[in-house]
């Protein structure tokens, strides 16, 4: 019956293409929250008056983070070609997109972490000073845990937007839904081909969503 609708469709090659954006999704959103996670962290910790103060390190973290998270990301794919190749030894496939998807996502989502630590009851950090916490008790037994709604939240709007940067790297062979709906679908003017790709992004972006929005309720304690 759903061939009928979909007469050019080849499943085989949908299922992989499938499976290869939520590989670049799982394996780009793991190393983006982590990186993003470290800078967001330092960026806040090197603020006037927090407990790493440092005025050189805030600039230089700041300016990096504000750097890449300006540069269009289609721009950021071809820029990052010869880094991509030196790395890879290729500029093709799903393993090639992930440079260009973390460097561009990373940024983004340290900003999040900066915001949502920003958020934090100052007296809560001042209380843990005053009991002679460490720098790494504060920023794991107070900062992670006081902030982790808002991480969780952050990271499911970047993986979302994530989803999106797959498709837009199909456009030079990146593998993944965003090729197959580009060169089998709008190249050989297949519109089923790309209306199921759309379809399939949209379903990845509604489980996500659903997932982010439970793992929030679970550990939002107010």
């Amino acid at each position: 019956m759903i061939e009928s609708f979909f007469p050019n469709v080849d499943w085989t090659k949908m299922w992989e293409a499938t499976v290869e954006t939520l590989y670049m999704t799982a394996a780009s959103t793991l190393f983006t929250f982590v990186i993003g996670l470290a800078l967001g962290v330092i960026l806040f910790l090197s603020s006037p008056h927090q407990l790493w103060a440092n005025r050189l390190v805030n600039i230089l973290t700041g300016a990096f983070v504000n750097i890449f998270r300006s540069i269009p990301f289609i721009i950021l794919i071809i820029l990052l070609i010869p880094f991509t190749k030196f790395l890879l030894g290729t500029i093709r496939g799903p393993d090639a997109a992930l440079p260009a998807l973390i460097i561009g996502a990373a940024p983004f989502y340290a900003r999040m972490v900066l915001i949502a630590l920003q958020e934090i009851d100052k007296g809560v950090i001042e209380a843990a000073k005053s009991m002679g916490a460490k720098t790494s008790t504060i920023i794991y037994k107070v900062l992670l845990p006081e902030s982790m709604p808002a991480l969780i939240s952050g990271i499911t709007v970047t993986a979302i937007a994530l989803v999106g940067y797959t498709a837009m790297a199909g456009i030079i062979g990146a593998g993944g839904l965003g090729t197959l709906a580009y060169l089998d679908g709008f190249q050989r003017s297949r519109e089923d081909v790309t209306l199921m790709a759309t379809i399939l992004i949209l379903i990845i972006v509604f489980i996500l969503q659903f997932i982010g929005d439970f793992a929030v309720k679970k550990v939002d304690k107010r």
